[in-house]
């Protein structure tokens, strides 16, 4: 089982992830904890006209949390915080319901997290402090 949650395209994504590091001068952050597996993610986002420009991460946790937000970063780009959210809800479903699509290409490698329940979380993490970060900017 943990071959099929740990394979080579989602360790990849996360060496990249630990590259990517924090934004030098964010306009919105947010960190998102876990307490039931420990996974710790704090998400940096640039935003011009209410758009995404730039996405930069911290991520303490397992391989599946790291690449979702590497994931993240190589995709929002250019999205509002709508459209981020509908991504995210379109994730949810992907990872609930055997027939739903995943939303991005990339997202697709997190299917054999569909089988474990506990795993979920993981994947959801950087989602919810991206839509966090840019909802308290938006408040701002």
């Amino acid at each position: 089982m943990l071959d099929a949650l740990y394979q080579e395209e989602i360790i990849q994504l996360s060496r990249q992830s630990r590259q990517r590091g924090r934004l030098e001068a964010p306009d919105a952050s947010a960190r998102v904890d876990n307490p039931l597996c420990g996974d710790r993610v704090t998400m940096d986002l640039e935003i011009r006209d209410g758009r995404i420009t730039a996405v930069g991460h911290r991520v303490r946790g397992c391989a599946l949390c790291e690449a979702a937000a590497e994931v993240i970063a190589e995709n929002a780009t250019g999205l509002t915080v709508e459209e981020l959210g509908e991504i995210e809800t379109a994730t949810r479903a992907y990872l609930t319901s055997g027939g739903a699509q995943a939303p991005w290409t990339k997202l697709s490698i997190f299917e054999p997290v569909r089988d474990v329940k506990s795993r979920h979380e993981c994947v959801y993490l950087p989602f919810t402090a991206s839509i966090n970060a840019f909802s308290e900017y938006i408040e701002k």
